[in-house]
Order: C-alpha cells, then sequence, then structure tokens
C-alpha cells in the first residue's frame, strides 16, 4: 500500500543539447487529491541539472522511472537484451512496435542520457530504499518504456498503427480518451480525485514524462509487470491492465526464459 501522501518521478530522456527533448515530470498525491508538474529541459548538463532539480524540488521521492536503458552500476550496457529482445517479437512487435536495441548508435546515446539523468537525482539523495521485486539498486530507480507501456493495455491496438504523429502520442490519446490511464491512477490512488486531465497534456515529451511518472508509481506500489533478467528490467502496468491479446503473450515470455518475465499478483 502506498502511503497517504507521497510522491515520484518519471524521466523522458533525450541527448539533444540544443532541443529540450527531455522531460521530468513529479507526481505528487495526498488525501485531497493527485495532481503533477511537468517541465522539459535539453542534455545540455547544466540545464538537465536545473530542469530536474527544479521539478523534484524538496520532495521525497518514492521511485523514479527513466525513459532510456539502465542497469543498476549505471554503466555502458552496449548489448541486445532479453527485455529489448522479448518487446521486440512477433505479434507484440506487429501490434505496437519494436524496441530498439541497447548496442544501437542512437540508444547508446540514450543510455548515456539515462545514466546521467540517474546519477544527478542519486546525488540529490531523496529516493526512498528500493522495496519492489525487481531492483536494481538499493535507491527505487527503474526503467521505464512509454510505447509498450501504453500499447500493452491498448484492447485493440490495429486502429493505431498508422497515421500522423507520434505512436506513442496516438497510444496516449486513445487510454487518455476511454479513461484507462486514469483507471490505472485510481488502482494505484484510490479515493482521490485528478485534479489536473490527461487531454490537457499535448506535448509528446511531457506525454512520455508522465506515463514514466505512472511506471514508478507502480514501482512504489510494488505492482507492475516486468521484463528482463540482470541487464535491466522494464516495468509495465500491472496485470490487471496488461490487455486480453497480449496476456498470453506476457506469459510465453517466462516458459522460453525461466524468470524472464515476473507478473505482479493484483
Amino acid at each position: 500500500m502506498l502511503p497517504e501522501s507521497g510522491s515520484v518521478l518519471g524521466v523522458d530522456v533525450g541527448w539533444s543539447t540544443r532541443q529540450r527533448s527531455s522531460a521530468a515530470c513529479r507526481l505528487d498525491w495526498d488525501r485531497e487529491g493527485v495532481r503533477w508538474i511537468i517541465r522539459r529541459f535539453t542534455a545540455d548538463d547544466a540545464d538537465r541539472r536545473a530542469g530536474l532539480l527544479a521539478v523534484a524540488g524538496p520532495h521525497h521521492l518514492l521511485a523514479g522511472a527513466f525513459d532510456g536503458p539502465l542497469r543498476g552500476d549505471l554503466e555502458p550496457i552496449d548489448s541486445y537484451r532479453l527485455a529489448e529482445r522479448r518487446l521486440s517479437e512477433r505479434p507484440i512487435r506487429d501490434a505496437i512496435g519494436k524496441l530498439a536495441q541497447s548496442n544501437s548508435g542512437n540508444e547508446r546515446l540514450l543510455n548515456g542520457a539515462t545514466n546521467a539523468c540517474a546519477r544527478i537525482m542519486l546525488e540529490r539523495g531523496s529516493f526512498a530504499p528500493a522495496a519492489h521485486q525487481h531492483a536494481i539498486h538499493r535507491f527505487a530507480i527503474a526503467e521505464a518504456f512509454p510505447n509498450s507501456f501504453l500499447g500493452l493495455m491498448l484492447a485493440d491496438p490495429a486502429p493505431f498503427k498508422g497515421g500522423r504523429g507520434k505512436r506513442s502520442d496516438r497510444y496516449y490519446l486513445a487510454l487518455a480518451q476511454d479513461g484507462t490511464l486514469a483507471r490505472l491512477l485510481a488502482h494505484h490512488l484510490p479515493h482521490r480525485p485528478m485534479e489536473q486531465n490527461f487531454g490537457s497534456v499535448t506535448n509528446h515529451d511531457d506525454r512520455a514524462a508522465l506515463v514514466c511518472a505512472i511506471t514508478a508509481l507502480g514501482v512504489a506500489n510494488n505492482d507492475y509487470t516486468a521484463v528482463g533478467d540482470s541487464d535491466g528490467w522494464i516495468i509495465l502496468p500491472p496485470a490487471a491492465f496488461i490487455a486480453d491479446w497480449a496476456r498470453p503473450l506476457v506469459a510465453s515470455w517466462n516458459q522460453a526464459t525461466p524468470r524472464a518475465v515476473v507478473t505482479s499478483a493484483s
């Protein structure tokens, strides 16, 4: 059970030093409701640090989730990880898209930027100790991947495969409109009104940061699905929110590779 009040952090990681393609979201709750703040920043060292610390403020963070390859030692990964292979297999790849491998050029950049973000927040020193099953560090940090997190909750991904804009934005809008995101938030934080609306978040990076914060909420609540191994666990929605079409696929991961995936008991 989550405490009566608290905060988690989600970070959409980018590597551009010119464009504000990174974003951080702090999600807060108390007896009165649930709210969030979001700020975008570049990968310039000073701007990244200022952006992350401004969003975190003085708050104690129960967990943080970062959208990029992340291992507990915060060293370069440079391999094609089990988590990436599982999330790129058919028919998941055909339904919601694949996950890039950590040893590709752009993913090496993303891994480095993710490590930099995690170090800043760990140096800040106010993450709670890890208490979830798939801890990669003594403090509660985890890896998020919004595209798969959102896609696995779609009852039918087919209508959202094509169209303008990024696929994860289409997934976000569909799940905001049908109430799935609100139900997931209420699942973790029942009996609290939302003070903001998912539909009001329109920027791609802001949306990704908010989804990362919801991923961190699952980590703090120890209620999630995870796929991976010692090279990193990617955190996905609780079992109750995995769509019917995807549940047999998630189960098959564990049959193929023992302990490749562990599903929460929710």
